[in-house]
C-alpha cells in the first residue's frame, strides 16, 4: 500500500470529473499520479472539503461525518483496494466503540469522507502500478494561472448551483 494525497479535482477533455491522487513519498520508479473518474456531485463534495469551504447546507459526506461522530466512530483509513475492468473499489476502515469494521465503498465517497475527517488515504501497489500515470506525462500549464482558473470555475459553479440539481 502507498499513502496518497488529493492533489486536485479536474475536468478532462470530455468534461468528465477526475480526482488526482499522488503518493506522499517519492516512488523508486519516479513520481506517479492516480486519476480516478468520478461523478459531478462527488467532485463538488471533494473540492469543497479540500478547499476547506463550508457549503450552505450539509452535503451527503458532511452528514456521514456527523453520523460517525454521533455514534463515536472514527475513520481510521481509506483504501483504494483494486481495479477491475476499469472500475475502482475502495474500503473504509472504521474504529467503533465495539471494534473495527471495514466497509465497501466507492472511491469517490471514501475520498470525500476521508477529506472531511483527515483520514489517511492508501492505494494498493497493484492499483497504482496498473492505473497510475507518470507525472511527467501530465501536461501542466502555469500552475498559478491554472489554480486561479479552477478556483474561479468552482466559484461560478457555487454561484449557479441550484439545490434541485442534487435531488434524486
Amino acid at each position: 500500500m502507498v499513502q496518497v494525497r488529493v492533489i486536485g479535482v479536474a475536468l478532462d477533455a470530455a468534461r468528465q470529473y477526475v480526482i488526482l491522487l499522488r503518493p506522499i513519498t517519492e516512488e523508486v520508479d519516479g513520481p506517479r499520479m492516480l486519476p480516478i473518474w468520478i461523478g459531478a456531485q462527488e467532485a463538488t463534495s471533494i473540492a469543497i472539503a479540500v478547499e476547506g469551504a463550508e457549503p450552505p447546507r450539509p452535503l451527503a459526506h458532511d452528514l456521514m461525518k456527523t453520523l460517525l461522530e454521533t455514534v463515536s466512530a472514527q475513520v481510521e483509513r481509506v483504501e483504494i483496494t483494486r481495479i477491475d475492468d476499469g472500475t475502482f473499489y475502495a474500503e473504509i476502515t472504521l474504529l467503533l466503540p465495539g471494534g473495527r469494521r471495514v466497509l465497501d465503498a466507492r472511491p469517490s465517497d471514501a475520498i470525500a469522507l476521508a477529506s472531511r475527517v483527515d483520514a489517511p488515504i492508501w492505494v494498493a501497489d497493484e492499483v497504482l502500478a496498473d492505473a497510475g500515470i507518470p507525472v511527467s506525462a501530465m501536461e501542466f500549464e502555469d500552475d498559478d494561472r491554472l489554480e486561479e482558473e479552477k478556483l474561479e470555475e468552482f466559484k461560478r459553479f457555487l454561484d449557479e448551483v441550484d439545490p434541485e440539481d442534487f435531488q434524486g
